[in-house]
């Protein structure tokens, strides 16, 4: 691209808005001109709004901004939204009905059923809901949404094996504490501890995967017919959401057509050569003891999922363990992805 599009972040002070900010610094696509936070922040230049966070300091290309409301009027068309789920329901469709493009990480908007919650790589067709979500709303502008961070593990790791008739899936997470943004989990409730429950985590997991895994049908998503059972747990890991599970296939296929079947998955992403994505999206692993956050989640700039210990269940059919980064691919980098296949199939044009 020789012109880049100017882009925004909605909930630009908060641990999901600095993700956004550091993920696009240096996208070939994306110019990030605007930053939209609550009114307490509103008029600070954006060093001096928030206190960062993340490794390294406030990037330079950011820090002398000044901070808008979340409001309709100055920002550019194309805005990622960081926001609270607490207010994020309101702030998005005001964006929306005033025509910008919103690709948000938050939750309130992604079961509706004119809503794409979109995996590039899994359902890119979910897109065609928008015209409708357009029709139907009265709205110029549109809400894609991209799925729990712990759900975009599930399903990249489950995606290779659609093809095989899923029918049973259970899955335990062991989810990092960034996941819980900031300040977090107490550290005398993480510190050597597990903790069995993260609210709302179950229920999004069960769903939200019925509906990234499902088809398409004219004006809705018709849900994957299999059941899913989801146990939850925040563990004392920083970054890294590790998925165990195991699932019942409809064509019994063999252990060889599974790996074969991982170890070639691709998508559009990958034959579009977007910036964001993956050469490989799901990367499978020979050694025992993988995948593990701290050597693995940050490989292919945290945008791949990493796949191991493949083998037959007792109960089920298979089991494996899957691990993805729930800050940038289940978050930040989720959402760009999201942008930048809009992009290429001419939707922000």
């Amino acid at each position: 691209m020789q012109t880049r599009i100017e882009t925004g972040i909605l909930g630009a002070t908060g641990m999901v808005g600095q993700h956004f900010i550091k993920f696009l610094q240096g996208n070939p696509w994306f110019d990030l001109k605007w930053l939209g936070a609550s009114d307490r922040s509103a008029g600070k230049k954006y060093r001096d709004a928030m206190t960062w966070h993340l490794p390294g300091g406030t990037p330079d290309s950011v820090a002398d901004i000044t901070v808008d409301e979340c409001k309709p009027g100055n920002a550019p068309r194309l805005l990622f939204s960081a926001m609270d789920a607490s207010v994020a329901t309101d702030i998005e469709r005001a964006f929306a009905q005033a025509g910008h493009v919103v690709v948000s990480n938050s939750r309130n908007h992604r079961m509706e059923r004119d809503v794409p919650l979109l995996v590039p790589e899994i359902n890119p067709d979910h897109l065609k809901l928008v015209p409708g979500q357009q029709r139907l709303r009265g709205w110029t502008g549109q809400i894609v949404t991209n799925p729990n961070c712990s759900t975009i593990v599930l399903t990249m790791g489950l995606a290779p094996l659609k093809q095989f008739g899923i029918t049973k899936v259970i899955v335990t997470t062991l989810q990092a504490i960034s996941g819980a943004g900031y300040p977090g989990v107490a550290s005398m409730d993480i510190v050597g501890n597990v903790v069995p429950f993260i609210g709302m985590e179950e229920e999004k997991m069960e769903m939200e995967t019925q509906k990234i895994m499902g088809e398409f049908r004219g004006d809705h998503i018709e849900p994957l017919a299999a059941k899913v059972s989801a146990h939850c747990n925040r563990v004392a890991v920083v970054d890294g959401h590790t998925v165990t599970v195991s699932v019942e296939l409809a064509s019994k296929p063999s252990l060889a057509d599974l790996r074969n079947a991982i170890e070639n998955f691709t998508g559009v992403p990958q034959q579009r050569q977007l910036p964001s994505a993956p050469p490989k999206p799901v990367i499978y692993m020979e050694e025992a003891n993988r995948p593990q956050p701290r050597k693995d989640a940050e490989r292919e700039r945290g945008m791949a999922a990493f796949v191991g210990r493949l083998r037959a269940c007792p109960v089920l059919d298979y089991k494996f363990v899957a691990l993805g980064h729930n800050t940038i691919r289940g978050a930040a980098g989720a959402a760009v992805l999201n942008a930048e296949l809009m992009h290429s199939e001419g939707m922000l044009d």
